[in-house]
């Protein structure tokens, strides 16, 4: 796409309060990061797959295998990717591993990007 084709100003004029407003609110450059590294893990329908399956119900590596037709190696190196950024917990009940959404947060970016979607 070249830049004709993108919609632009006619002019060139600085709006230096939006400037400053937008300077004022924008983070501090390691937290963008973070946030897009964050995003980076959403942007794999796998881990999606995964996630949404965990917006259910907690459920442990065996099941969520059988559930996403998926080698429990697969879940596992995904699983730890998701606990890498705080998006799953895990917790050990006897011999078994559950795995859960971490917080409300998470459930509400699923629900609200499932939202976003589906309008």
């Amino acid at each position: 796409m070249a830049i004709q084709d993108v919609e632009h100003c006619d002019c060139v004029e600085v709006h230096k309060n939006k400037v400053d407003q937008v300077l004022a609110q924008m983070p501090e450059e390691d937290v963008l990061y973070d946030l897009a590294e964050l995003f980076k893990v959403f942007g794999d329908s796998t881990r999606i797959r995964i996630l949404f399956a965990l917006y259910g119900a907690d459920i442990c590596v065996c099941d969520l295998a059988e559930s996403l037709n998926m080698t429990q190696s697969a879940v596992s190196h995904q699983l730890k990717i998701l606990k890498q950024s705080r998006l799953v917990s895990n917790r050990r009940e006897g011999k078994q591993i559950y795995y859960f959404l971490t917080d409300d947060h998470v459930r509400r970016i699923i629900a609200q990007g499932m939202e976003h979607v589906t309008e």
